[in-house]
């Protein structure tokens, strides 16, 4: 079957199409973003304004016309962070229906955190142990850790990427002041977190990061993908350490011609490197292995496995309710 998913994020709105039967890995058909930076259209009481809205509304119906030109069995619509702690989210949502035709499906930080483990260990294996797992979104960052599908121990905490940027570093390029003011801010949380839920966790066989602001940092500094098995480097804490005071001293357009780094993250980039830093200083992590699937992936596997009889899951209930129309806009996207 061919399956759509549209995501809306606090940085894209992005659709993915892939190609997907039980037993098998899906195979990527189609992928296309909107750049939207949300955390930039917030108004003071955390609202999203007008100009925002229209640019979430205009991504998901390009995003709905398209889906519906390559055809696809189902289409599932879902939001993260931006949308879900935003002070006028439902009016949003509501808007984007009767708008769009397309219902949001609001995932929780913890849904999160729990998808994307399922989609990091289908594709690492269960070789690869207990997992600790670093996801950074533009709004949020997940921690989760475990030894099965899904973590026995997660959390999702606003340290995400654009976020951070717009609360602590507004200045472009920021000021070694700014930097040190988040730094000592990611630090406390990391470290509460760690004290309160991880301590008796056991030792990670493999730490891995995922997400594009992990992966982008892992390919600037790591290089690109192995020639001969497509292998994403490794992200090691040295590398990191080295790369920041000069991401530092550069603005985002400049940041955005690194390899690696693609024009809707040059901006929070920066940010993205100190908090994933902080993160591994704190979690005493040398070196983060790079998935390729997060959270759409794993969003995908948990719609293939209750097809498969393998479990009720809230997101592929509702997205099996219907599957989309090509007659009008409004009637393509099945409830997600």
């Amino acid at each position: 079957m061919r399956l759509g998913v549209i995501d809306v994020g606090s940085n894209t709105v992005h659709l993915l199409i892939v190609d997907a039967h039980p037993g098998a890995s899906p195979v990527p058909y189609h992928s296309q973003r909107s750049v939207v930076r949300l955390m930039r259209y917030l108004d003071q009481g955390g609202a999203i304004v007008e100009e925002g809205q229209r640019l979430i509304i205009d991504a998901i119906t390009e995003s709905v016309r398209t889906a519906n030109e390559i055809g696809v069995d189902d289409l599932i619509c879902t939001a993260t962070s931006a949308i879900r702690e935003a002070s006028n989210g439902e009016e949003v949502l509501a808007r984007i229906t009767r708008e769009t035709g397309a219902e949001l499906y609001v995932l929780s930080g913890e849904d999160e955190a729990r998808i994307t483990m399922l989609a990091v260990r289908r594709w690492l294996g269960w070789s690869a142990g207990e997992i600790l797992l670093f996801d950074i979104g533009g709004g949020s960052f997940e921690i989760a850790q475990g030894a099965d599908e899904y973590p026995d121990v997660q959390i999702s905490m606003p340290l995400g990427a654009g976020r951070t940027t717009v609360n602590f570093l507004p200045e472009d390029p920021p000021t070694q002041e700014a930097v040190s003011k988040l730094r000592a801010h990611a630090r406390a949380e990391f470290t509460r977190v760690r004290e309160e839920l991880f301590l008796d966790r056991p030792r990670p066989k493999r730490v891995v990061g995922t997400s594009k602001t992990i992966r982008s940092l892992a390919r600037l500094i790591g290089g690109p993908p192995d020639p001969v098995n497509g292998d994403l480097a490794p992200l090691h804490y040295v590398g990191l350490r080295e790369w920041e005071p000069t991401l530092r001293d550069m603005p985002g357009t400049v940041r955005e011609y690194l390899p690696g780094i693609t024009p809707e993250r040059g901006y929070q980039i920066m940010a993205g490197a100190v908090v994933l830093r902080t993160a591994m200083k704190v979690f005493e992590v040398d070196t983060l292995t790079i998935s390729p699937w997060a959270l759409r992936e794993g969003i995908v596997l948990r719609y293939i496995d209750a097809l498969d009889g393998r479990g009720a899951d809230p997101v592929a209930e509702s997205a099996s309710a219907g599957s989309p129309s090509t007659d009008s806009p409004g009637t393509d996207s099945a409830t997600a």
